[in-house]
């Protein structure tokens, strides 16, 4: 195998891909060093192996970062049409579920990552696995990758080599310490969609309880996220799609050494009035012969019925009809109000994702270069920019993969191409 190239990338996932892919689509001849045994194998993972690869609504306000608006040139370039195109053209039929979620018709994620993988081989793109880099230099003619397979050369870079999030697909932070060798700066990287782990001792009480509810978070009592859908209650603390929307808000906070809690309420559908005229009800008009939590039948799961009674102070035995007024605007407030307070999350290895990464201030925004070495650029999980659930993360993943492959291939000075 030839050991000079065009375009060199770390990184054989979605990004990796997908710059490669776009790389030799402009003719350049172009090798991808991935250190697993297999390509995509993030991708697998994604969807509960169903990959949510799109979503048909975007904007900034899907993406986090420092800087979210610096999604913008990439989605631009390659955004949510061009993703259906780019796969439909690979083999892939989309199917849209939940107004505006697009998953493979086959349900299979593995077939996103085959139609990539025929792709590359039928545009000649060279995937080395199992490569152990050591050192990338940059060199004035471009960057020499030093590895256990021998040194390899390149005009142009591109690192898509992920964050830091499910250590087993490769995602594992290995691309962090060439990043700093090259001068940049990186934002903290934390676990982002990820569940929440609480404090309180109840948590084993409710643990297994599913319920619609709302979420919000605070850091040193000042709410900076919130989400609405299915909580799910575990003996550590917090799961379900709206926990993993704003843990990457929860984690920051947790860093930074600032008190962080959780305030779920279970009647999102109701005012604080209301909830309180439909407990009077129970316990006063219709409470007769009834305990305090034969009083609570019906309402929500009846461990959960338990934890409230017992946080408002009620006894669970307690005449319904002998609660005072004081006692159920407490029940009511805890039902909109439950506290739990957030001592961290479950951790890289259950975190779909990490926020954090490379400076969006270092990276040109339209061609994803490095502002401080000519010739690297950078794509995916890397940057600081993640998304939330929905397929956001994987768009970014195509539409920065494409954007960094384009770039290289297009301002690269094919120095080292055979004749």
């Amino acid at each position: 195998m030839s050991r000079k190239f065009d375009v060199i990338i770390v990184g054989a996932g979605a990004s990796g891909l997908t710059a490669g892919i776009q790389a030799a689509r402009q003719g350049a001849q172009v090798l991808i060093l991935e250190h697993m045994d297999k390509a995509g194998k993030k991708i697998l993972a994604t969807g509960n192996g169903k990959c949510n690869f799109t979503n048909k609504k975007q904007g900034i306000a899907y993406y986090n970062g420092k800087n979210p608006a610096f999604v913008l040139p990439a989605l631009r370039q390659f955004g949510f049409k061009e993703t259906l195109c780019f796969f439909e053209e690979l083999g892939i039929y989309p199917k849209e579920k939940r107004g505006g979620y697009y998953y493979p018709a086959s349900g299979q994620a593995s077939s996103m990552v085959e139609v990539l993988l025929m792709e590359c081989k039928r545009l000649k793109v060279r995937i080395a696995y199992q490569v152990g880099i050591r050192e990338i230099r940059r060199q004035q003619e471009g960057f020499s990758f030093h590895t256990k397979q021998g040194i390899f050369q390149s005009t142009c870079c591109i690192l898509a080599t992920g964050g830091k999030s499910a250590k087993k697909t490769g995602s594992d932070g290995s691309g962090i310490p060439y990043i700093i060798k090259f001068g940049h700066k990186l934002t903290d990287i934390v676990p982002a969609l990820v569940q929440l782990q609480g404090k309180q001792s109840f948590l084993k009480e409710i643990a297994g309880i599913r319920a619609e509810g709302s979420i919000e978070i605070y850091i040193d009592h000042k709410k900076v996220a919130e989400d609405f859908g299915e909580l799910q209650l575990t003996e550590f603390g917090i799961s379900g799609i709206p926990a993993f929307q704003v843990s990457r808000h929860a984690a920051y906070g947790v860093l930074q050494g600032k008190s962080v809690y959780a305030l779920l309420n279970f009647l999102p559908e109701l005012s604080q009035i209301e909830t309180e005229a439909l407990l009077k009800r129970r316990f006063t008009l219709h409470g007769d012969n009834k305990t305090a939590t034969q009083a609570m039948i019906g309402i929500f799961p009846q461990k959960l019925n338990n934890v409230l009674l017992q946080e408002a102070q009620i006894s669970l035995h307690k005449p319904a009809v002998s609660c005072s007024q004081p006692e159920l605007e407490t029940l009511a407030n805890l039902a909109q109000s439950f506290r739990v307070d957030v001592i961290g999350t479950k951790g890289f290895d259950n975190a779909q994702v990490s926020a954090g990464g490379v400076d969006t201030e270092e990276i040109n925004p339209v061609t994803l270069e490095s502002r401080l070495v000519p010739g690297l650029y950078f794509a995916g999980e890397v940057i600081d920019i993640d998304g939330l659930c929905g397929g956001y993360n994987l768009q970014w993943a195509w539409s920065s993969g494409f954007v960094a492959g384009n770039a290289a291939a297009s301002c690269q000075s094919w120095k080292w191409r055979k004749e």
